[in-house]
């Protein structure tokens, strides 16, 4: 058994004796690291061809989330950690790419646990990824999931924001083994992405579209078959809505936003800053 399916299964195990929201509750002070490594090439064209990058090319903007994800789910499935991992949703995620990262470097990854903030739904935690190159820091995000659970003291709901029609691009067809053949690829196979019976037991009508394969997704898309998304420096991507699977969406676009519709709902916007 890999490190990441003892996390997955530490997780299972502890999840039912995690009470999210209880009073003074803190998180965990350490970080978690991966030394410099080569980037295994099999689990990274996996990855690619799952999202549709251009393969060969620079390392995709949202891999190293990829690499730093075990580290995550060590960390999320310790003890000290005070929400249940399994049913943790995915919320929003900000990307800043300080240059652009190559298959062939060799980044040392930090994880950390930065912040626990209420939420009108439950309870968020922000977690934070870092890649360095002899000591520099060349890449990092910022991530929220949410534990959902019922609150006394919730935050006050978003302020209805403008909805701005972006043009569609095109048109995704989701199969229902989408959520299976993403975890395969990026070893991140919580139970609501997998199958609907699992996903039902943690509260959704059935399976979803994992968050991070639908951002993407996106980005390799405003790419296109030249890989220009190594041009693209940075992305902030909020997940308004699960992506049900099976499902047919939307992808629309222009020059700075994106979007992921279904129908009238809107399931993910985002934008992006581009370098030359």
């Amino acid at each position: 058994m890999t490190g990441l399916s003892l996390s997955l299964a530490r997780g299972a195990v502890t999840s039912p004796f995690k009470r999210a929201g209880r009073p003074g509750a803190a998180l965990p002070t350490g970080r978690e690291v991966l030394p410099p490594a080569p980037i295994a090439p099999g689990p990274l064209a996996a990855y690619s061809r799952i999202c549709g990058f251009a393969e060969p090319g620079p390392l995709p903007l949202t891999y190293p989330h990829v690499l730093g994800f075990p580290l995550a789910m060590r960390l999320m499935t310790g003890r000290a950690f005070p929400l249940p991992v399994l049913g943790l949703v995915h919320t929003w995620i900000e990307i800043t790419a300080h240059r652009v990262l190559q298959p062939t470097d060799e980044p040392d990854i930090t994880v950390y646990a930065a912040e626990l903030t209420p939420h009108r739904r439950g309870t968020e935690v922000t977690m934070v990824t870092e890649a360095r190159l002899a000591g520099g820091l060349v890449w990092e995000s910022r991530s929220g999931y949410l534990s959902r659970h019922t609150t006394t003291t919730a935050a006050p709901p978003p302020a209805p924001a403008t909805r701005r029609e972006l043009p569609a691009v095109a048109e995704w067809r989701l199969p229902t083994d989408l959520g299976r053949r993403y975890g395969a690829a990026s070893g991140d196979r919580n139970p609501i992405h997998l199958h609907p019976v699992t996903a039902r037991l943690l509260g959704f009508p059935r399976h979803i579209a994992h968050g991070m394969w639908t951002v993407a997704r996106c980005l390799a898309e405003a790419g296109g078959a030249d890989g220009a998304e190594s041009r693209i420096r940075s992305v902030r991507a909020d997940f308004r809505a699960p992506v049900l699977l099976p499902s047919t969406v939307t992808y629309a676009a222009d020059d700075t936003g994106f979007q992921v519709r279904g129908g009238d709902r809107v399931h993910l916007t985002g934008s992006v800053t581009r370098g030359v």
